[in-house]
């Protein structure tokens, strides 16, 4: 973002409780494109190069301050929610006391809210810019809409200029008219602080309403003005449920043509989602029902196949995720394959070349290069050395009903299929275990373990089970009941 030579503070209102969202989460908690809606107007005001960000808690205080911890903000508490005016002078006097006069006078002041996610930033540096090109005291963000009922409307003189705001509530027919609403978004001068204590409470409802902020403005013979959106779904919140999966629907298309127009293929970007946070290189590709979740980074060249979920992993150049298959918290190395149907649990790590098949699961794992687990198979706790083959079937037992144990598995090591290893345990390099084993010691390298019970043949034990069962085996078994007839 451009740098600008007078410094910008961001107060961010996010008291409201949302009671028609109908949950125990504060409203602005809800996340939108894997973010809380409040987490949404912080990123904003980081990305227009905010010094500082305060942000007015009320309702759910505890969950939304603890939500943003570790992200540089200020907090404010509403105790009483007395209104938009009241709300801001609680964010303000904060502002004001951490900055204890220390250019708190040179500053523009920017009022966001926490529910409103689709905001742009460009579209806010943009208001910043002109807000300064015209030495504007207040700047008020504007919308138009064809039927803008609930919003406030802007009033304006025969000047064009903003004579006042009028809420929906007190408005005239001939106001009910206008198009053009109050978003609710203020770019202020510093005299935001001085005025904002001047604004009174002498209405209906008893409460402060920081719209009064116009008039004291132009009761100061100072310059207001209004930045009309270009977009005006950029401040729409969401009320109810309904509302949120609104807002989803449009970030999830903002985000898929971003990464899109960046050389990403969506072979169905409906039907594709992608949080905020994850990162995807150029020629990656996505098909249909992907859902990439978190801090998730995509190398060059990687396909996820179709309805597999990737949450907070690394994919490193041309991996192959096939269809169906869940990754989370996950290291996979360049060029490995896995799926379909396989689940890579959080500490899975594989090296180059990796091949993770068919209702395969993975946890706290480290495979290296080369390693392959087509079938049927859980590796937990365990390291894998180089190029060992994993037989279908195979176990890594770690859980003794308290604790997990870890394995360690050479390289070059062949497993039989239906093997299962008890941890803890060694298995030596360029070892072979015998299909079926049981592996209860240590395998020293180059060594074959047969764990498992001799083999005793019974004569004749068909014969006499199934015949005891004749009438049954007649009835659902004709090709057995014509070999007991044969036996005969």
């Amino acid at each position: 973002m451009t740098a600008y030579r007078r410094p910008l503070d961001v107060v961010i209102l996010a008291a409201g409780q949302g009671t028609r969202m109908n949950s125990a989460l504060p409203k602005v908690l809800h996340p939108v494109a894997g973010r809380p809606m409040v987490a949404w107007a912080v990123k904003a005001a980081r990305e227009l190069g905010a010094r500082n960000v305060v942000v007015v808690t009320g309702h759910g205080a505890e969950k939304v301050e603890a939500s943003l911890e570790g992200q540089g903000v200020v907090f404010a508490r509403q105790e009483q929610r007395l209104g938009t005016g009241h709300a801001f002078l609680c964010g303000i006097d904060v502002l004001a006391a951490s900055l204890q006069g220390n250019g708190h006078e040179n500053a523009d002041v920017l009022v966001l809210y926490g529910d409103t996610p689709l905001l742009r930033p460009q579209t806010l540096e943009a208001m910043l810019e002109d807000h300064r090109a015209r030495g504007s005291a207040l700047t008020i963000l504007t919308g138009e809409l064809l039927d803008a009922t609930g919003y406030g409307r802007i009033i304006r003189d025969a000047q064009g200029d903003i004579a006042h705001i009028v809420e929906q509530k007190d408005a005239t027919p001939e106001e009910e008219a206008v198009g053009e609403f109050n978003s609710g978004v203020y770019l202020m001068d510093s005299r935001a602080s001085v005025l904002a204590h001047c604004i009174g409470n002498d209405n209906a409802a008893g409460e402060y309403y920081l719209t009064d902020l116009l008039g004291l403005y132009r009761a100061e013979g100072e310059a207001t003005h209004a930045f009309k959106l270009a977009d005006p779904d950029e401040v729409m919140g969401a009320n109810d449920r309904t509302g949120l999966a609104e807002l989803e629907a449009i970030l999830r298309r903002r985000i898929n043509a971003d990464h899109m127009r960046a050389g990403v293929t969506l072979q169905d970007p409906e039907r594709i989602s992608i949080e905020d946070g994850v990162q995807i290189a150029r020629d990656v590709t996505l098909e249909p029902g992907v859902i990439l979740r978190g801090q998730t980074v995509l190398a060059g060249g990687v396909t996820i196949g179709a309805y597999s979920i990737v949450t907070d992993s690394v994919l490193e150049a041309d991996v192959v995720v096939k269809a169906h298959s869940v990754v989370e918290g996950a290291h996979v190395g360049a060029g490995s394959h896995v799926g379909p149907f396989a689940r890579l649990r959080p500490g899975s790590v594989l090296g180059a070349g990796v091949h993770i098949g068919n209702f395969v699961e993975t946890k706290n794992a480290r495979l290296d290069a080369g390693v392959k687990a087509g079938h049927l198979a859980y590796l937990g706790d365990v390291q894998i050395g180089a190029e060992t083959n994993v037989g279908a079937g195979t176990i890594v037992a770690n859980y003794d009903g308290i604790n997990k144990h870890p394995s360690v598995i050479g390289a070059g090591v062949f497993i039989g299929s239906n093997s299962t290893i008890i941890a803890p345990r060694t298995v030596g390099d360029a070892a072979f275990i015998a299909a079926g084993s049981a592996v209860h010691d240590d395998i020293p390298e180059g060594a074959m373990a047969v764990a498992r019970g001799k083999q005793r043949n019974i004569e004749g034990w068909s014969k006499r089970y199934w015949g005891g069962m004749r009438d049954k085996v007649q009835k659902k078994l004709p090709w057995l009941a014509g070999w007991l007839e044969r036996q005969e």
